[in-house]
């Protein structure tokens, strides 16, 4: 059936504000710049609180910026978090907000993102400054003084329950990272100013069954141990189940580092005596905003030493 004349004119005008509508609809969707996270392992309860902070700010700004999160399996895998990266990079992120498996494996990654145009910021494991310059690059760095927050936790262990002379362990992370490495750093510049004897550092690689099996070994082979001090929460889980089965409960004290839900009831009843909160849901939210600013060509706030500085708080049990 023919419209008539008048019916015809409407329509063609639908049509045409149809055909205007959608094009700006569409520059639209392209204008709100995709973000991705890419975390160590999801099997911590550290980096799925991250993930829920990050997913969470995204839900009230949606209008700003699109997010991908994403983690490997397991804290050592570099290879499969390059793989990642090369992923989220293929399927047009304009931003990538990092938190590195390895601080130099992965700086060739970065760099490669970044030829490519993509904005990168660095949270949580700082990657190597050094590497960094050598590549001519230079990638922000959003997280906590790692070694200022083991410091905190190491002095109150050796005020708390220590006294000069007694036997501690420390448990690392993956020993190739910055943050295991700053953190061992800060325990042992609590032990060393309250002069307690260091007798063993081996790497608890991050995870709880690894942890598990060192501290098992220290307190094998040094009977006299006083204390182990973890550098994440979830080998201080590990530690705790060594120190029980070991029939060393509340003789052995464990500190930790990251206040994960998993710990805090271990806190109340003494099995752990210390923790630090890194603000693990806001430090992605933190990497996010400078992204953001970064893709608008505007400068992040960060201090001379290319660094977002973000709080710690030592954690013990509730009065």
């Amino acid at each position: 059936m023919k419209l008539p004349f008048p019916g015809r004119l409407l329509a063609l005008a639908v049509i045409s504000s149809l055909s205007l509508a959608l094009p700006l609809s569409a520059a639209h969707a392209e204008d709100k710049p995709k973000v991705a996270l890419v975390m160590k392992s999801l099997a911590n309860e550290f980096f799925r609180t991250m993930e829920d902070g990050a997913k969470d700010y995204q839900k009230t700004h949606a209008d700003e910026f699109e997010l991908i999160a994403n983690g490997i399996k397991n804290e050592t895998d570099t290879g499969e978090q390059i793989r990642i990266v090369e992923q989220m990079v293929n399927a047009g992120a304009k931003a990538l907000v990092i938190a590195p498996a390895d601080s130099k494996a992965l700086v060739s990654a970065v760099k490669k993102a970044m030829d490519q145009g993509v904005v990168v910021i660095n949270i949580d494991n700082r990657l190597d400054p050094d590497l960094l310059k050598s590549k001519g690059i230079s990638v922000p760095f959003v997280g906590p003084d790692n070694r200022k927050g083991a410091r905190l936790v190491g002095d109150y262990l050796a005020s708390q329950k220590l006294k000069a002379g007694d036997q501690v362990g420390i448990i690392e992370g993956v020993s190739t990272t910055t943050n295991a490495q700053q953190r061992t750093a800060g325990f042992k510049d609590a032990m060393d100013a309250a002069q307690m004897k260091i007798v063993s550092v081996q790497s608890g690689n991050w995870e709880i069954d690894k942890g598990n099996a060192v501290a098992a070994s220290m307190l094998n082979e040094y009977p006299d141990l006083k204390a182990l001090l973890a550098g994440n929460d979830s080998m201080a889980l590990g530690a705790v189940s060594a120190v029980r089965a070991a029939g060393k409960t509340g003789q052995v004290q464990v500190v930790g580092y990251d206040n994960i839900n998993a710990i805090k009831p271990m806190l109340e009843d003494g099995r752990v005596l210390a923790t630090l909160d890194q603000a693990a849901s806001q430090q992605a939210v933190y990497g996010i905003q400078a992204a953001l600013k970064m893709v608008k060509g505007e400068k992040p706030d960060v201090d001379a030493d290319n660094v977002i500085q973000t709080p710690v708080e030592l954690i013990t049990k509730k009065p």
